[in-house]
């Protein structure tokens, strides 16, 4: 029944959707152009905004947890478990303070309105998963990058999303190229639940009426630990607070 009720508000969410991404791509181009990255960037988190309060239409609600815990002034490896698209614009808006970049798959970076022009000028790295030569090397300038401007990066170590919530084992790769380059960043994982259950139908109909809890567990600098440990303590915390 709820598939069937959704196919209508579905259409309507998609509409509204597609027309945010394109009313804000030359929003997005002035800002860049004209006026340079933190007017780009304020573009970046409105478009984020109306992106989430989008999903409204489809009965989504959001709770986004211990903000508070999070360190200001410094760099941010923010690591979580990947259920879904719609784990990136609550990160983007919640977390818009701290600046968050992301490391994404080359062929994000271009046909998408809004999405591709941000990811190619707003100071992601795009990969190319078949060449990890280009993938190691543009983890790294990412780090270096977060590390002399105290931003921070989102890297989903699962490297696919999971469709029934139930998290992939994490790939150490990126996160230990991160710690690296970025020595005084402090590690935050991110319990993301309920986020699959919007896709649970495939991209339509929507799924309607679901809770997507975004839990921040206690953040930790990677300076002074050994990787493994690191790596261990990321992922014990990152799934053991995913409820679905």
């Amino acid at each position: 029944m709820q598939k069937l009720i959704s196919y209508p508000i579905s259409f309507l969410y998609y509409l509204l959707f597609g027309t945010l991404l394109c009313f804000f791509h030359p929003i997005q181009w002035i800002c860049f152009n004209w006026f340079g990255y933190k007017a780009h960037a304020k573009s970046v988190a409105v478009l984020n905004f109306f992106l989430v309060r989008n999903t409204h239409l489809l009965g989504t609600t959001y709770d986004f947890q211990n903000r508070d815990l999070l360190p200001n002034d410094v760099p941010i490896i923010i690591v979580a478990n990947h259920q879904s698209l719609y784990d990136i614009p609550p990160i983007i808006w919640f977390m818009r303070k701290w600046h968050p970049k992301f490391v994404s798959k080359k062929e994000l970076g271009r046909g998408i309105p809004s999405v591709s022009y941000n990811l190619r000028h707003g100071g992601s790295v795009l990969i190319d998963r078949k060449d990890s030569k280009q993938a190691l090397t543009a983890i790294k300038e990412m780090g270096e990058y977060i590390e002399k401007h105290h931003r921070s990066t989102v890297i989903f170590p699962e490297g696919t999303r999971s469709k029934t919530g139930v998290p992939k084992k994490f790939s150490e790769n990126g996160l230990k190229i991160l710690c690296k380059y970025a020595p005084s960043a402090y590690i935050v994982p991110i319990s993301i639940s309920n986020s699959w259950k919007m896709v649970r139908f495939g991209q339509f109909p929507m799924g309607l009426g679901n809770r997507l809890t975004f839990t921040i567990q206690e953040p930790f600098p990677v300076k002074g630990m050994p990787f493994e440990e690191i790596m261990q303590r990321t992922e014990n915390a990152v799934v053991s607070g995913i409820k679905n």
